[in-house]
């Protein structure tokens, strides 16, 4: 996981830590259910953190719900509720729990979600674990009783620590070779933007590579300056969209302040429309 640690932290402390105390919690009288909400701008680890956290959730029943499959989340709930412990993902949950201020007509979506939440006695052990891009477009209602949302916490752009340790990460399986100073050079520039984007660049960097000779064999700081010269250039601002980063980078001269000459190198459980679930010793049909 690449987060600033007290975001981590926070995050594991409310899902994991719940689900290790839960006896001594219990006996202490306290509540098991609880919501946590993860949200920020699009492509900076939210679906990722979501993953390693159901990852670490073993002996729970897990189920996603996105897409479509959100209209069904009474449904789903319900089935939670039956195989708890459980751990129950909601994905870009702001398509069916907008603000109904800013809806004209009824919510019933919205309000199947509420029930579902509130539904569950308190010493269930349920997690219901939100994700949005747009969490000011949320129904305030989600936070206004216990075992809602408990916890919010924003998974932001990554700043110049965390796209050191995300560009060591994806360039794990690549032959990169960029001296210290390079790669602070590359940290520099990539200023705002997402993980996604980082793991974009290395990967037109090995095509930039491959072009350059072939079969692979070093990937280097002309081959991710010329990457990073494509991504940043003015004619993709939709491309830096999709990947989540807005159009307000600097477009820098070829080579990016790498110190290279232009023309440098020549030349969850898945994600899916419905629910999913998994549980030690089941396993869904088909």
């Amino acid at each position: 996981m690449v987060l600033p640690d007290v975001v981590l932290g926070r995050i594991e402390r409310h899902a994991l830590g719940v689900a290790e105390y839960r006896s001594e919690l219990l006996a202490a009288g306290q509540h098991l259910k609880r919501g946590l909400l993860l949200y920020g701008p699009p492509g900076t680890g939210k679906t990722h953190t979501t993953r390693y956290l159901v990852g670490q959730m073993a002996g729970y029943t897990r189920l996603l719900v996105t897409g479509r499959a959100l209209h069904a989340v009474g449904s789903v709930a319900e089935l939670a509720r039956s195989l708890e412990p459980a751990v129950m993902v909601l994905e870009d949950v702001d398509l069916v729990a907008e603000d109904r201020t800013h809806s004209p007509g009824p919510s019933p979506v919205l309000f199947d979600l509420l029930d579902a939440m509130d539904g569950a006695a308190p010493d269930a052990d349920l997690l219901f674990l939100l994700t949005t891009n747009r969490a000011d477009l949320l129904e305030p209602a989600l936070a206004a009783r216990p075992g809602r949302v408990d916890v919010a916490v924003e998974v932001d752009l990554p700043d110049a620590e965390a796209r050191g340790r995300l560009l060591a990460l994806y360039g794990r399986s690549v032959p990169l070779e960029l001296s210290a100073a390079e790669v602070e050079a590359v940290v520099a520039r990539s200023e705002g933007v997402t993980a996604s984007f980082l793991k974009e660049l290395l990967r037109r960097a090995v095509l930039e590579s491959l072009r350059d000779r072939s079969p692979l064999t070093t990937v280097t700081a002309a081959h991710v300056g010329l990457a990073l010269d494509d991504l940043l250039d003015s004619t993709q601002r939709v491309t830096r969209s999709l990947l989540g980063v807005g159009n307000d980078q600097e477009t820098l001269p070829p080579g990016g302040g790498l110190g290279i000459p232009p023309g440098g190198a020549t030349g969850w459980a898945g994600t899916m429309s419905g629910a999913i679930v998994r549980h030690a010793g089941l396993r869904p049909r088909g």
